[in-house]
């Protein structure tokens, strides 16, 4: 079944658009959240979350890269899970380390979660990504968008960890760069 054909599913109230999505999406989405969560039980719940929150969103909107639709609404409920879970346990986790590792590059903001909310500062991201070369761009993206740990990233793309994170280190100075000359700090 094709993405087209899922989301006119959504679109006809048919209930099997759940089941069908589960199906093609299930282990994807279940990926997203335990990168996060790091606890199953929870990812679980997450995904069971994704669903509802999918059938509350489609209609009235038709997203036009349904994996990736998908991908935001698992991140953003893992993450909303994490924080309530970890909210007086800061700095233990991946998530911690991920914000940590971005607030050099938007040390202007209280609250880089709320910075990557807003419209203006996405649009800005989004231009940033498309000038990385390919490799760059990936490693971020797994990094930042995708919480993976930098060992398991290294594991995937034969590299060693230290090189992984040097690469980072270095795509957050640009960021920070860009960031600045943007005015979008």
């Amino acid at each position: 079944m094709h993405d087209t054909d899922l989301i006119q599913l959504y679109w006809d109230r048919d209930e099997s658009a759940i089941r069908e999505t589960e199906k093609i999406y299930g282990t994807y989405c279940f990926s997203i959240a335990d990168h996060i969560l790091h606890n199953q039980q929870d990812a679980e719940e997450c995904v069971s979350d994704t669903w509802l929150r999918t059938w509350q969103t489609i209609p009235p909107g038709r997203p036009t890269r349904f994996r990736l639709f998908l991908a935001r609404i698992t991140r953003n409920l893992a993450f909303d899970m994490y924080r309530k879970h970890h909210s007086e346990k800061r700095g233990n986790g991946e998530f911690d380390a991920v914000l940590d590792e971005l607030a050099e590059c938007v040390a202007g903001s209280e609250d880089v979660e709320k910075a990557f909310d807003a419209r203006q500062f996405r649009q800005g991201m989004n231009a940033f990504l498309k000038q990385l070369p390919q490799r760059e761009r990936i490693l971020f993206i797994r990094r930042y968008f995708y919480a993976d740990p930098v060992k398991e990233i290294a594991e995937e793309y034969h590299m060693n960890a230290n090189h992984v994170s040097v690469i980072l280190q270095r795509v957050r100075k640009k960021l920070k760069i860009y960031l600045e000359q943007e005015d979008l700090l």
